[in-house]
């Protein structure tokens, strides 16, 4: 998901300050329960664990003989991953705080704009490219001058339109404590789609790893929805 060696200051910037909105968003909900600020702490941690792991897993080692591997493998990142990874990391820490409620509906909300304000950060950078394609209307110039699919606008624009979404199902209240499941089953869908039109490398035949983490978060959101629901039916029976 990196092309060039060295990530630009707005790049690091804007990543910051998706963190930063994070808090902000969270710090809301914080205030109910103390160990909600443990289940943040272990989202951040987990998001950023898997974005690392996936990263390596799908391409990261393909760039060990690179002159620039070090940096490379330092700020190579998976927004894929960091979804299993802190999805998984707040599930274990609920588990292990004895905390039951829903906490998934705020995360559906501060993911997308987390992404939004990465994608901004890649678009700057020159990374996560799209596919070369004809000069048209809709195309961006890569650093080269090379026509490619404007892959970072059209996640911005998926992560903009999840979450307008989400508040409308919010404000009226319904799906409450399956948001972030719909979310990650909408973008591992999303995802395992639009990678046939990302410049990354192919795995199994036409697949990439990053495709095979989009299988992962539909699987997640699938079985979190399905788990979410039988808990509620049981309670409303």
């Amino acid at each position: 998901m990196i092309d060039e060696p060295a990530p630009s200051t707005a790049y690091g910037g804007l990543m910051l300050a998706g963190i930063f909105v994070s808090i902000a968003l969270w710090s809301r909900v914080a205030k109910r329960d103390p160990r909600l600020v443990l289940i943040y702490v272990a989202a951040l941690a987990g998001a950023f664990l898997g974005a690392k792991l996936v990263y390596l897993g799908a391409e990261g080692w393909l760039h060990w003989h690179d002159e620039h591997r070090w940096l490379i493998l330092a700020t190579g990142k998976s927004i894929t991953g960091a979804l299993l990874g802190g999805y998984a990391a707040v599930e274990i820490a609920k588990h292990f705080l004895g905390y039951q409620s829903a906490t998934g509906d705020w995360f559906a909300i501060i993911a997308p704009v987390g992404i939004m304000l990465g994608r901004v950060g890649c678009l700057l950078h020159g990374c996560c490219l799209g596919r070369v394609c004809g000069p048209a209307w809709f195309t961006l110039n890569d650093a080269a001058g090379v026509a490619r699919w404007p892959a970072v606008p059209v996640d911005f624009l998926f992560n903009a339109l999840a979450l307008g979404v989400i508040l409308l199902l919010r404000r009226r209240h319904l799906l409450s404590g399956q948001l972030f499941h719909l979310y990650l089953m909408a973008y591992g869908l999303f995802r395992f789609l639009h990678e046939f039109w990302r410049d990354t490398p192919q795995l199994l035949g036409p697949i990439s790893g990053y495709q095979i983490a989009s299988l992962g978060l539909m699987a997640l959101g699938a079985i979190g929805f399905a788990r979410r629901q039988r808990t509620t039916t049981q309670y409303t029976s």
